[in-house]
């Protein structure tokens, strides 16, 4: 019986459906590849380390023989993100902080507990990022040093103009941090282009791998100035580089069944037609999910200008019957978990379009919350 229900959650015949944004739904053979034990000094794991740095440049068409790193770090994708800040800020730097949800206010946090001087600028939740503004703010206040951004803000699913942002952090000559946590993968991302110079993502989002390490996307330049700045022994990300530049090996104990699983995920990447393959995937996932939603009555949160196909955020029926427990409990006893909400403006739950879903689960997790809405006795208006 669930604590929170009166629904007793039944067993499954299979795993449940996950329609969040991350950790995600994966494949039965990425599972698999976790069947195995891996020594973290023998060679054999450090080539498959090596090999997952290299295919990620690949991913993000750069290469090491160009400028760029990609490195490893144990932990969450908020590990990653965490350790950029930690080494790569020098002691009299200064961040811009651009935010719309709860992945930029993290990103503050970070930085008020590392004690680094920054600035936010904050824009609604339900409104992208304004690079007028930050050009405004720079112009405004000599001292800032780096630019930060969430690329999608899975908050509400809205997706930030990194390009555009980017055009603004270049032409003042700072530094370009963004956060492509649940977007990498999923869209293409002009790093050169965007002129970014660290992107941060994850093993457990759209590589569609499972927790255990994020990684660092950098230009070695801009990596390799920081030398001696960093706050933290275990997040210093220059002496993990070096780590693995001396014998392939992370500093402390590795993510074994975390690397073995995302190489298979890498391979099923690439049988899936890479990037653009995935996107087309999510892309399709997302209008079916939304059609079907709006069919039932229900209303997303954001303009379909700003709208990601990462994951949908929809607002509370206004129906006093609808308990959010309760729907949420019906809904899993079906086999379908969804994601609360996370915003201060409305009341909305989240369902995530990535993952390894398909057209037809999403058409059957609509299926289950018009079942689950019925059942309910809520009136859709």
């Amino acid at each position: 019986m669930n604590k929170s229900s009166s629904i007793p959650l039944l067993p499954l015949a299979r795993d449940p459906l996950l329609f969040t944004p991350g950790p995600l739904t994966t494949s039965m053979s990425v599972k698999q590849a976790m069947l195995h034990d891996a020594g973290s000094w023998h060679w054999e794991f450090n080539e498959k380390v090596k090999r997952v740095r290299e295919r990620l440049l690949s991913i993000a068409e750069l290469s090491r023989e160009s400028g760029w790193e990609c490195v490893l770090m144990q932990g969450t994708g908020t590990f990653g993100v965490e350790a950029v800040f930690q080494t790569c800020i020098p002691p009299q730097g200064k961040v811009a902080v651009l935010s719309n949800g709860a992945y930029g206010e993290r990103i503050i946090l970070m930085l008020q507990h590392a004690g680094i001087d920054h600035v936010a600028l904050r824009t609604p939740e339900d409104q992208p990022n304004d690079p007028a503004a930050l050009d405004a703010l720079i112009a405004r206040d000599p001292a800032i040093t780096h630019v930060a951004v969430v690329h999608c803000e899975t908050t509400t699913g809205i997706l930030n103009p990194i390009a555009n942002i980017g055009a603004v952090a270049r032409r003042h000559g700072l530094t370009y941090i963004v956060d492509a946590m649940s977007s990498f993968g999923a869209y293409p991302i002009d790093l050169v282009g965007h002129g970014v110079d660290f992107l941060i993502s994850s093993a457990n989002k759209c590589i569609e791998g499972v927790p255990g390490f994020s990684f660092v996307l950098c230009r070695r330049a801009k990596l390799m100035e920081a030398e001696g700045w960093a706050r933290s022994l275990s997040l210093n990300l220059v002496d993990q580089l070096k780590g693995f530049e001396k014998n392939g090996q992370f500093r402390y104990t590795p993510p074994t069944h975390s690397i073995l699983a995302f190489e298979q995920a890498l391979d099923e990447l690439d049988l899936e037609g890479g990037v653009a393959g995935r996107a087309t995937r999510y892309r399709r996932n997302h209008e079916v999910l939304l059609a079907g939603m709006t069919k039932l009555g229900f209303r997303s949160l954001l303009p379909a200008g700003v709208q990601s196909h990462i994951i949908t955020s929809f607002i509370y029926p206004t129906d006093p019957k609808f308990v959010w427990l309760d729907f949420y409990a019906r809904v899993a006893n079906k086999g379908f978990i969804l994601y609360p909400g996370k915003i201060s403006q409305a009341d909305t739950f989240r369902i995530g379009n990535i993952g390894r879903l398909f057209e037809s689960d999403m058409r059957a997790v609509v299926y289950a919350i018009g079942e689950a809405i019925e059942e309910m006795g809520v009136k859709l208006t």
